[in-house]
């Protein structure tokens, strides 16, 4: 699924959607994103050595997972973060990077969902985490 396939899933629009391409593969979602060194992100994090936040890792590990949830999540449901767990950096992701994820969703008691997932570059281990978001209704401001 590239970017414009994966809108139909995720609310998240232009620098906010950091995932390129995923695919679903016996219910783990593999997703890519490219680190071009321009995303907003890196912006003074650090001047000179940029380098993606941790917190945007864990990001693109939960819009991975996501997809895992098809296009019933579309429409005017909206997936909010509600815990991170055992969250674990290993591995700085750097410009010129391609950061690589594998997610899956662990349980589900609606409207909370507990997932898991890593995160890699060149197949070296940069983050590994648990996580859980709960699915709401979008209200429109």
């Amino acid at each position: 699924m590239n970017r414009e396939e994966i809108k139909n899933i995720l609310p998240h629009r232009d620098d906010m959607l950091l995932l390129d391409e995923v695919v679903l593969i016996d219910n783990i979602a593999h997703g890519k994103k490219k680190i071009t060194g321009e995303e907003f992100f890196l912006n003074g994090h650090f001047p000179g050595n940029p380098v993606v936040p941790g917190v945007i890792l864990c990001e693109i590990l939960a819009q991975s997972v996501c997809v895992c949830m098809g296009e019933s999540l579309g429409g005017n449901q909206l997936p909010f973060f509600t815990g991170l767990d055992k969250v674990k950096f290993r591995n700085p992701v750097v410009p010129g990077d391609v950061f690589e994820t594998e997610c899956e969703i662990t349980k589900v008691r609606e409207p909370f969902y507990f997932a898991k997932g890593k995160g890699y570059v060149n197949g070296k281990l940069c983050v590994s985490a648990e996580f859980s978001f709960a699915i709401t209704r979008r209200t429109e401001v």
